[in-house]
């Protein structure tokens, strides 16, 4: 609206200009009219990790270290009660299928390097479940899963992201990729053994042919009444290119792709770059509930908070409210799941003194473990872990953050995966050591001949 009052304030002085001014020479000898150059486009400025000296960065680095070696305390690990016993049953050969983990967050999750991590360290001590739940292609520019490659054509339009409204069924992660032309495709490489394609079927929706590794298996009509869909795959396990590629001229709305293998972990990222939890209000209940229903997750982490900090509107009441509106969500559509939150990380903002922590991070993380607290969910905060507010300095010099002091470097998220994973596996530990203490003799028990007099 500003720019275009500047152009209309600047049409109407041109006007006036031209109605007072003296009678203008002839065309003739008029001046040929200069061509502008084109303004330049705006650089992302990045900002870079301070130069520091080699005795700072081993400082930093140590302290980083002496951080994450104290150990760290689960609030109402209680909570992750069900999400354990799944585990141990897997771990003991009980019949069991796949365990999904669905990690919904900002940025920080997006970058895939954090959930990547515990979905390596996950996998390979309870087995790989495969990569459940990934986007159709690539709904934005930086978007990655370490565990596959995927690709799109340019024709897409991306639904769900931070800032864009629309509909809210965008699907299991919030996000989805529509097109109206023919010949756009989407494609997904990685080893699996059964697979699910998931689109919205609508009213006089296209048509998309669904391809492995070049052949053609399948051609899927999209038209239809408004609704999530999903058409399971008959595959032979091994490595397969998926490709899915629209036929006419028609809507087709695409949420992504399943691949699983028959028993393990998943650990499925669905963070998206600048949300804040309140991004999960929009989305739909009755584009979930098939989802969850046909996927029920055996734990739902949560991680924000980053992007609330810079959002004025937030008081503890009216985000504490938000976000225990938002468990009971996610109580709804997953009744049998645990719930953990993880508080935001410690991130500083630029003042005229320098870097200084940001001060509403302490409102955000207490109106987070109030809601947490109130609703039964696990809580683990991530900046008591990471050292404490203020403690990113130290991350920065050390390397493992980048010099907006906000983000972390691969390394850094990937320290943060191995945390957050020893605090689960320590909390399981337990776990398992009570449960074997109280419940297996009462079930050898049971279980044994009864003793006789003869």
């Amino acid at each position: 609206m500003r720019f275009l009052a500047a152009i209309s304030l600047t049409a109407f002085a041109g006007l006036a200009v031209l109605f007072a001014a003296p009678p203008r020479k002839p065309l003739a000898a008029a001046k040929k009219p200069v061509k502008k150059k084109a303004p330049a486009r705006a650089r992302r400025i990045v900002a870079r990790t301070p130069i520091t000296t080699p005795v700072v960065r081993a400082a930093a680095n140590d302290a980083v270290a002496k951080w994450l070696d104290v150990p760290g305390i689960m609030e109402n690990p209680a909570a992750l009660v069900p999400f354990f016993e799944q585990l141990y049953r897997m771990q003991t050969g009980q019949p069991s299928g796949v365990l999904r983990v669905y990690h919904y967050g900002d940025s920080h999750t997006a970058a895939d390097e954090w959930s990547g991590t515990l979905r390596y360290l996950m996998q390979a001590r309870f087995g790989d479940g495969g990569n459940g739940f990934s986007h159709a292609g690539r709904p934005w520019n930086g978007y990655r899963r370490l565990d596959l490659k995927n690709y799109s054509s340019k024709g897409w339009y991306s639904d769900g992201l931070n800032g864009r409204g629309g509909d809210g069924l965008y699907g299991l992660s919030g996000v989805s990729m529509s097109t109206e032309r023919p010949g756009e495709m989407v494609n997904l490489q990685t080893e699996l053994e059964h697979a699910e394609f998931h689109y919205l079927r609508q009213p006089d929706g296209g048509r998309v042919e669904l391809s492995d590794n070049g052949e053609l298996i399948e051609t899927v009509s999209t038209d239809g009444p408004a609704g999530p869909m999903c058409v399971k795959l008959r595959l032979v396990p091994g490595t397969h290119l998926l490709s899915a590629r629209t036929v006419d001229r028609k809507p087709v709305r695409l949420f992504g792709w399943v691949t699983e293998n028959t028993r393990g972990v998943t650990w499925e990222m669905m963070g998206i770059n600048g949300a804040q939890a309140s991004i999960v209000h929009k989305w739909e209940d009755a584009g979930l509930e098939p989802i969850y229903q046909d996927r029920p997750p055996a734990l739902i982490v949560l991680a924000y908070g980053t992007n609330e900090a810079r959002n004025k509107d937030w008081t503890f009441e009216s985000y504490r409210n938000m976000f225990a509106a938002l468990l009971d969500k996610y109580r709804r559509l997953a009744p049998a799941a645990s719930i953990l939150v993880i508080g935001p990380p410690d991130h500083h903002i630029r003042t005229r003194a320098g870097w200084a922590p940001h001060e509403k991070i302490d409102l955000i993380l207490e109106a987070q473990r109030a809601a947490a607290k109130e609703r039964g969910a696990a809580f683990w905060d991530i900046r008591e872990r990471m050292g404490g507010k203020g403690a990113m300095r130290q991350w920065v010099y050390a390397g493992m953050a980048q010099g907006d002091f906000v983000h972390f470097t691969g390394p850094g998220y990937r320290l943060l995966g191995a945390a957050l994973y020893k605090e689960l596996i320590g909390q399981y530990a337990t776990f398992a050591r009570v449960r074997q203490e109280t419940m297996e003799p009462k079930t050898a028990a049971l279980a044994a001949p009864a003793a006789t007099n003869e």
